[in-house]
């Protein structure tokens, strides 16, 4: 501020520094191993299959005075050039980028199959655990969890709209005493992991025998509530239901600090022993409203409203949050050729090709749980017909089944291998895969040892569709002995940095830096580092050499 002498400050800062370097010096190494937290009670066919369903030290803080107004003058930033400026004068420039792929896991909390390990977890304890999922998670090299906030029409978060889950408390509607979405945004973020919400749409209860509590959706509106092969689905041809689920995704989105929101495949319910689903009186309900479409196609545009109305909902919210959908993985038999299986396009009334064409999703993540030698669901064939389907900038994301892992040679490390580059053959109209689900990640070493080798290399996720104009402001850098200090004139914008070391003639992405991180400990070398906002859109880069 004018009038005010900085030179204090900017000497406190130095003395901190010192001791921020020599406190982060491990600051990018993997943290321990994730305790083991329980599977709980065992999963059902659905969840278990084919449909879903002491922490570390913080990183090293900004400094006191850091994030005011004034802090460039002791960044190392001249206020009137507005740019960094290392030791010699200003810095330049450089455009840098890498191949982005979303690399994300599955983590559920239906029947506790990966969080939590018990209904008894007091707050202390359930930090605990959800920091060891992180630790497992970022050391596998991915970037992205979703973790399942509602399992049941419920929430493993505080909602004012649903109960609390009775998988957080034992009892719908009852607190659990603590916020596992709220600490676990904490905790990933301070990690550089992203965190979507995800949402089981149109599945009501898991059994007809649970009791409800008295906000749940199927007491709030008993007649959409349909049992159906031992589970209660709220009818999707309700306009109240459909609204409802809408509020829920705005409310999540407004209130919570997520980076995106997705839906499985949990649309109309899979044939089972039940037969049909029983809605034939809501379907002539309609037709004798008026209604001209034929009974698959308006099962279809109920499940397409509420895709579009979510889509728009969350874009409102946050325009940077990343929407996405993991539908079936067989669109239809025959599609592509040779390909059999279930036709989700008529069973569920899922129609993913529309969503994408429409704009309605930012990517799709397939579940394609099948080998590449499988002779009636090949990986490779399908992988590429998804692909082809893509849009873009709004790309395919596979899930890949690694509960499978161990399962015979079939399901060997090399498997994975295998479906990892042919996902990545088809870049960039793929961009990424899906683990289903974490708790094969957390004890399966074979499975942590192959993500080694195919995360070797650090990697942000794509631009969110609709955020590639904006234009982000570079970091304010300043060299210090033994590293980097960053910040950033907007910290509240950006998601962190990414540190690249230029080798050769390239420019290779060798670290990502969380926003809430300020000093890095860097070797000697060339490095340029870009500030990357909440929708992964880069800034140029701070080129800056480290004797």
């Amino acid at each position: 501020m004018l009038g005010i002498s900085r030179a204090p400050a900017r000497s406190r800062w130095a003395h901190e520094l010192v001791a921020l370097l020599a406190a982060s010096a491990c600051f990018a190494c993997d943290g321990p191993s994730a305790p083991d937290a329980g599977v709980g009670d065992a999963g059902s066919p659905r969840d278990a299959h084919v449909g879903h369903d002491a922490y570390v030290p913080p990183d090293a803080q900004l400094p006191p005075d850091a994030g005011d107004e004034d802090a460039g003058a002791d960044a190392g930033v001249d206020p009137d050039a507005g740019g960094p400026v290392g030791d010699a004068g200003p810095l330049p420039l450089v455009s840098v980028s890498h191949p982005r792929e979303m690399r994300a896991v599955w983590l559920s909390s239906v029947f506790r199959l990966d969080f939590p390990s018990s209904t008894t977890l007091t707050e202390a304890t359930a930090r605990a655990e959800l920091g060891g999922i992180v630790d497992v998670v970022a050391a596998a090299g991915l970037n992205t969890i979703y973790f399942q906030v509602r399992p049941e029409s419920d929430a493993l978060y505080a909602s004012t709209l649903e109960p609390w889950s009775r998988f957080v408390s034992g009892t719908q509607g009852t607190s659990p005493g603590y916020d596992p979405l709220a600490i676990l945004l904490e905790l990933a973020h301070r990690r550089g992991v992203e965190v979507h919400a995800w949402i089981n749409p149109f599945r009501g209860l898991t059994s007809p025998t649970i009791v409800a509590a008295p906000n749940h959706v199927t007491r709030r509106f008993p007649e959409a509530a349909i049992t159906h092969n031992g589970a209660v689905v709220m009818d999707p041809s309700d306009t109240r239901v459909r609204a409802h689920i809408v509020s829920v995704v705005r409310d999540v989105t407004r209130r919570y600090d997520i980076d995106g929101v997705i839906v499985d495949d949990y649309f109309y319910p899979y044939p089972g022993a039940g037969g049909a689903f029983p809605d034939d009186p809501q379907y002539a309900a309609y037709v004798g409203a008026g209604g001209t479409l034929g009974k698959s196609d308006w099962r279809r545009e109920n499940v397409n409203a509420l895709m579009s109305a979510v889509s728009t909902a969350i874009k409102e919210e946050k325009p940077w949050a990343r929407w996405g959908a993991a539908p079936f993985g067989i669109y239809r038999p025959g599609m592509p050729p040779g390909v059999t299986g279930l036709d989700a396009y008529e069973a569920i009334s899922c129609d993913p090709i529309r969503w994408i064409d429409e704009g309605w999703v930012d990517y799709l993540a397939p579940q394609l749980y099948w080998s590449s030698i499988s002779s009636g669901q090949p990986f490779g064939p399908l992988i590429d017909w998804w692909a082809a389907r893509s849009r873009p900038g709004r790309p395919v994301i596979p899930s890949l089944a690694l509960h499978k892992i161990g399962m015979g040679t079939e399901w060997a490390p090399s498997e994975y291998e295998t479906q990892v580059s042919l996902t990545r053959a088809e870049a960039p109209s793929t961009a990424g895969q899906t683990w289903f689900r974490y708790g094969f990640l957390r004890d399966s070493a074979d499975a942590r040892t192959m993500m080694a080798g195919v995360y070797a290399a650090p990697a942000l996720p794509p631009v969110v569709p609709g955020m590639e104009s904006a234009i982000v402001e570079p970091p304010r850098v300043t060299r210090v002995g033994g590293g980097l200090l960053l910040s950033h004139p907007t910290i509240g914008s950006i998601r962190g940095y990414a540190v690249y070391r230029s080798v050769g003639s390239a420019w290779n992405l060798e670290r990502w830096v969380p926003a809430a991180t300020g000093a890095v400990p860097l070797s000697a070398g060339r490095y340029a580092v870009a500030a990357v906002n909440r929708g992964d859109v880069e800034s140029l880069g701070v080129d800056v050499t480290l004797p």
